[in-house]
């Protein structure tokens, strides 16, 4: 809820001169506050100062332990783009308050030469080198706007560096209407009130006549009694309470007694999405499903995902998916071009998930086996691995088969093979199957059987084809030549008797 935490707030309206150094003071009374309260400064709506800190802005906190009171320095050394409206907003678990005030910029005359490297950077002479610059006419932006037609302001806007030029052109009206004394009023609105979605709005405002009858209006329109909108009187004091704000609730408002009527706006931000279930690494091999999930804190919330990867990826082949609070990135079959960094990104949190893939690795299902073969028989090695998708080579001694008319290969589903006709002598040898894009080969032999012959050299002794004469003393030496594949077995014998020579 919004109540009176500060003890001291900052000056509304402060005037200050380019260059010079400006200090706002905030003071808040913690004695009834169970834990310490935290203090933001902003600039127009939501811009939080608090990331610009460095030379330009400065903030400071001290503690008084006798009074438990916090006090609060914002201190700004102003340039031309810090003119406009700015806000402090303290919270202390479910209580907040805020004050606004506005800076106006007075541009002093400046001496056409200045001490060299002054606002160039430490040890940057560059300054010395320039040439004298040429004095600009001072441009009132008050005065272009006052002027101009509305159609107009943006491009003055961008012209000038104006950031908040809604804040601007809500000052610039002010100017322009003529204030009349409240005759109703004792304490007006404040000018605007801040509050995180689903936490309760309180604004009040002091009447004159403690028995008059105010109207509450949002965006011109007469606010009814509900449980979401509560209006009460106390005495002078009147109050209006909004419960569970929204973002529909982001209005301006104003409480009405007969002529006379004070307004305020009311900003309504949402809380950070922060992520409750962070990514989890995956490590899949190539064609596997990957589903990277997170979960956040609010249903319908806008998760960002971005993927660190090293080459340029086709962004279709990703799907979202939403269900509640859970986020999911999905790769359907993941390639070896899919691994890298993957993050995801809400306004209020980040994590991030690494993805990696590795080469499907290759089963042999079937392995090729030797084979025996006769002459003009036909010769076929098959092999089966675990990917129907997997092509391969066949090689002969270390060298590649190439088809023919009487050498064919085929590759079906899983299977693999390699068929040779009328196989021939020179066809035996080595054989192996190696699959692309695989360390891996299998090799098999291939047989030629021969039968076997025998080749009985008899020159110079024969007499017949199957005879042989010796003179009784000499010595007999017969050279026989046997050959076939396998290499057969020989047995000799002298008549019926076999002899173990």
């Amino acid at each position: 809820s919004l109540s009176g935490l500060f003890v001291e707030k900052p000056a509304e309206n402060v005037v200050a001169v380019a260059g010079s150094d400006v200090t706002f003071v905030a003071k808040v009374d913690s004695s009834t506050l169970t834990r310490k309260p935290t203090m933001k400064w902003l600039k127009g709506k939501w811009l939080d100062l608090g990331s610009k800190a460095g030379k330009h802005l400065q903030f400071k906190e001290t503690y008084d332990r006798n009074t438990k009171v916090h006090k609060y320095f914002c201190i700004i050394k102003v340039v031309a783009g810090d003119a406009g409206g700015y806000r402090c907003e303290v919270t202390a678990k479910d209580t907040c308050d805020s004050s606004t005030f506005e800076i106006s910029l007075l541009t002093p005359c400046v001496s056409t030469y200045r001490d060299a490297g002054e606002d160039e950077g430490d040890l940057d002479f560059s300054a010395l080198l320039k040439k004298k610059q040429k004095e600009e006419p001072e441009i009132d932006v008050w005065e272009l706007l006052k002027s101009a037609h509305p159609s107009e302001y943006e491009k003055i806007a961008f012209q000038y560096g104006i950031t908040d030029l809604r804040g601007m052109l809500k000052r610039l009206k002010k100017m322009k209407e003529v204030q009349k004394p409240s005759e109703a009023f004792l304490k007006r609105l404040e000018s605007c009130y801040s509050v995180e979605k689903g936490k309760k709005i309180v604004m009040s405002c002091e009447v004159l006549d403690p028995n008059v009858q105010v109207k509450w209006l949002k965006n011109g329109q007469e606010i009814k009694p509900s449980a979401k909108y509560v209006m009460e009187a106390n005495g002078n004091v009147r109050t209006l309470t909004i419960n569970k704000s929204n973002l529909s609730d982001d209005a301006a408002y104003e409480c009405v007694v007969g002529e006379d009527k004070c307004s305020t706006e009311v900003y309504v931000k949402e809380p950070p999405i922060t992520i409750t279930k962070l990514m989890d690494d995956y490590h899949v091999v190539v064609g596997e499903r990957v589903e990277f999930e997170i979960e956040v804190s609010e249903e319908g919330a806008h998760v960002m995902w971005s993927v660190n990867i090293t080459k340029d990826k086709d962004s279709s082949k990703y799907r979202f998916k939403k269900d509640g609070k859970k986020h999911t990135l999905i790769i359907q079959e993941a390639t070896l071009d899919d691994a890298g960094m993957y993050h995801a990104w809400t306004n209020g949190g980040h994590t991030k998930g690494e993805l990696e893939v590795e080469e499907k690795e290759l089963e042999v299902l079937q392995d090729i086996a030797d084979l025996t073969v006769r002459a003009t028989d036909q010769a076929v090695f098959k092999c089966e691995v675990s990917d129907d998708k997997v092509t391969g080579k066949w090689f002969k001694d270390g060298v590649e088969v190439l088809p023919s008319e009487r050498i064919k290969m085929t590759h079906t589903g899983r299977f693999h093979r390699l068929v040779i006709n009328d196989v021939k002598p020179e066809d035996a040898g080595d054989y192996t199957f190696v699959p692309d894009g695989y360390a891996l080969s299998l090799s098999a032999k291939l047989n030629f059987l021969d039968p076997p012959k025998i080749h009985l050299d008899t020159t110079g002794n024969m007499v017949s084809q199957n005879t042989i004469i010796v003179v009784a003393g000499n010595k007999l030496r017969l050279d026989v030549e046997i050959t076939g594949e396998p290499a057969p077995t020989v047995v000799w014998s002298k008549g019926e008797e076999v002899r173990a020579w």
